[in-house]
């Protein structure tokens, strides 16, 4: 199974990054990092006559690798509860994916997906991170599909997720269940 891992974070080698790499070496999948890309948001134009005007930015690049591959990692620090500005834009032109030519069976193809999410914050992340992950249940719902697993680690400052050997531990295991 092909594996591909959607970084969100804005700082490179960061926790997130680290414990995802952890879990799936570069060596063994396809790592996209959304701070390396150009995302324009989303213009809400899902009423209009004409529906969404075709954006020239990279988000199309990026679903296009997503959808060539059969695993999906979404990985981001948790940010007020939630996913990272960068993460919560690539998502939010989801909207317009699925109206747009050329992706029709959008819906259907992330059916076929394993998902899941790596996450790292500071204070109580298992339990401040759970809105994150409802979030990314109810984005999955919406598809038709259902979030496989789930990765938190604590780290509040630049390195601090080399100290949670749980959340290591945890990444180990999610490394030999995709058999990387």
């Amino acid at each position: 199974m092909s594996t591909i891992v959607i970084h969100g974070s804005t700082r490179e080698n960061g926790n997130t990054e680290y414990l995802a790499h952890q879990a799936v070496p570069e060596q063994h999948t396809t790592h996209i990092y959304l701070r390396n890309y150009h995302i324009e948001a989303i213009k809400d134009e899902r009423h209009s006559e004409e529906g969404f005007k075709k954006i020239e930015d990279d988000h199309h690049t990026i679903i296009d690798q997503m959808l060539n591959h059969d695993v999906i990692i979404f990985a981001t620090p948790i940010y007020w509860y939630s996913m990272s500005g960068l993460m919560k834009n690539f998502i939010d032109r989801f909207s317009q994916v699925v109206r747009e030519p050329g992706y029709e069976t959008f819906k259907e193809d992330l059916q076929s997906k394993q998902v899941y999410v790596i996450a790292a914050g500071g204070d109580n992340p298992g339990i401040k991170g759970l809105p994150l992950i409802q979030q990314f249940e109810y984005i999955l719902q919406f598809f038709g599909s259902s979030l496989d697993g789930y990765l938190i680690g604590k780290a509040g400052r630049p390195g601090d997720i080399k100290n949670d050997s749980k959340a290591l531990s945890e990444a180990r295991m999610l490394k030999e269940k995709l058999s990387l």
